[in-house]
């Protein structure tokens, strides 16, 4: 497949601002409507300027509690722990190198001469 150019009205780098057109009679109305309903639930953009910010993320104060509460880091466990699996040495007999260097574990049930033979096939 090729990379084709496309055509111009494919393009959106066009930054030119555009003449902002006149707004219908009915546009008027349902902003003006929409204004209203701002002012009566109180998050109008004029109300918002004079609305006093508040931080609303602070950390409460739990200094109250310090005293009747008892707390740890301490985590006690429940159950006795888990043995861990050690290998004691007596599976793996060797280590063949078959096609291409590729390293194979020979355990202990497997026949040496099959990887020999692998290998020059």
């Amino acid at each position: 497949m090729t990379m084709h150019l496309m055509p111009v009205y494919y393009n959106n780098i066009n930054s030119k601002k555009r003449k902002s057109r006149n707004k219908t009679q009915s546009q008027i109305k349902a902003e003006m409507q929409h204004n209203k309903w701002l002012r009566k639930m109180g998050v109008h953009p004029d109300q918002l300027k004079t609305k006093e910010k508040s931080n609303v993320t602070s950390i409460p104060d739990y200094t109250e509690f310090s005293s009747t509460i008892k707390t740890s880091d301490r985590i006690c466990g429940f159950a006795s722990r888990k043995t861990q699996p050690q290998y004691t040495g007596t599976y793996i007999r060797g280590i063949a190198t078959m096609h291409k260097s590729n390293l194979v574990p020979v355990g202990r049930g497997d026949n040496p001469e099959e990887y020999a033979k692998m290998r020059r096939s």
